[in-house]
């Protein structure tokens, strides 16, 4: 299963080249973002066209006019920090039928914070004593399936826990002890742990310990966005910048509300707290809502028969090509929207798929997929109208080339 961390292991051996993209392509325009500068031809760093996914080292997602036009608006007013974020935070926790909710500094910011509140409560000189937890004579250990182990999970010790390994339910009961602070579940990784998200969730009410879901990428679909609280997790992180297109610094931490009343504490603009580099400007907290009601209010289903059009176009001119074979799939949880998968009959040849990766990425325009062992993956959600043509186009013209 691609995962966001193999990603992030490889996409560093992608050769990125300076210069700018064709003019007149969807990406083009798209870049110039209606401004006469060209501050990326400036800076000689190279855009592309985005067929991979809302990756963070590929800048994630691009915002709606609506969330631009909202975060102008917000960069023009000073207003008092805290209550910005308790009036966004109630407006949010409406739309996704949670007790209360936050903008955090990305979802990896979320988590952090999510971990510092189950540990401090409201009490101001635990909040200060983190991450030295027997000074502030806090709990130290956080329970995570050994399956869900996870290259996010810094964000979690950051606050100075230690996580203890569990596989079977007997095991996760016999772990628990009076040094117990929290359960961690990896959502993307539901299938894979022998516990489950429901099992998971009941599990820390039985023994009255808070449970926290790594949910970041985990919308669409819509729903994702109350279901694991209404589940009974107590608190769940999204990333803001992904499939709901806010800003791409911004996260959202939902649950109960004496947890978030203490993740806002241990966060900015909080000076002596483990947060305070954390900040959220009231720009992305303004963006962030906007992003938010754009999402709740749009037609998901338009949306998906759109992704499944640009990736038809593309299955057809990847099928094209003697000895290759195209399907369209849907990944069951995180990125839960149509790609394409490309592969290759015959003996295996792995140099094959990460070489159309690299041509396509040098190529003109830009193009960026990815390579998952011997196949190809082309996620179109992240695409501009127009650019699948481009994908298709293109794609086509290296698989002929190194077929």
């Amino acid at each position: 299963m691609w995962s966001r961390r193999r990603f992030l292991e490889s996409v560093g051996s992608i050769p990125l080249v300076g210069g700018a993209i064709a003019a007149g392509t969807p990406a083009a325009d798209a870049m110039a973002g209606g401004t006469s500068r060209d501050y990326f031809r400036e800076l000689g760093v190279r855009p592309f066209i985005n067929a991979a996914g809302t990756y963070t080292a590929m800048t994630a997602s691009l915002m709606p006019r609506e969330v631009i036009d909202a975060i102008t608006y917000a960069s023009k007013h000073y207003v008092m920090l805290d209550e910005l974020h308790d009036r966004v935070g109630e407006r949010i926790a409406t739309l996704v039928r949670s007790e209360a909710a936050m903008v955090t500094a990305g979802a990896a910011s979320a988590l952090t914070l999510g971990t510092a509140a189950v540990l401090t409560g409201t009490d101001r000189q635990k909040i200060g004593a983190l991450p030295d937890l027997a000074a502030g004579g806090m709990k130290r250990e956080v329970i995570v399936q050994k399956a869900h182990r996870f290259g996010y999970e810094h964000a979690v010790r950051n606050c100075g826990v230690r996580l203890v390994e569990v596989e079977t339910r007997d095991d996760l009961e016999r772990a628990v002890t009076d040094q117990t602070a929290m359960m961690l579940f990896y959502n993307n990784n539901n299938k894979e742990g022998q516990i489950r998200d429901e099992e998971f969730a009941q599990l820390g009410r039985k023994h009255s310990i808070p449970t926290l879901n790594d949910a970041a990428a985990d919308v669409p679909p819509l729903e994702n966005l109350w279901k694991y609280t209404a589940m009974g997790f107590d608190l769940v992180a999204f990333s803001g910048g992904k499939g709901i297109r806010g800003p791409q610094s911004a996260g959202l931490l939902l649950g109960r509300r004496p947890l978030v009343a203490a993740a806002r504490l241990n966060g900015s603009p909080n000076g002596n707290a483990i947060g305070r580099g954390m900040k959220v400007n009231k720009e992305e907290m303004v963006g962030m809502l906007a992003a938010l009601e754009l999402f709740v209010r749009k037609d998901h289903a338009a949306e998906e028969r759109e992704f499944e059009r640009r990736a038809e176009e593309i299955r057809k001119a990847a099928a094209s090509v003697a000895g290759i074979h195209a399907e369209i799939f849907v990944p069951e949880v995180a990125n839960h929207v149509p790609h394409v998968r490309v592969s290759w009959g015959g003996a295996p040849n792995g140099s094959r798929a990460a070489g159309i990766v690299r041509a396509l990425q040098a190529g003109e325009p830009s193009i960026a997929i990815r390579s998952e062992g011997e196949t190809l993956v082309i996620g179109v959600w992240m695409m501009q109208s127009g650019e699948e043509k481009i994908v298709a186009r293109r794609l086509r013209e290296e698989l002929n080339r190194q077929s």
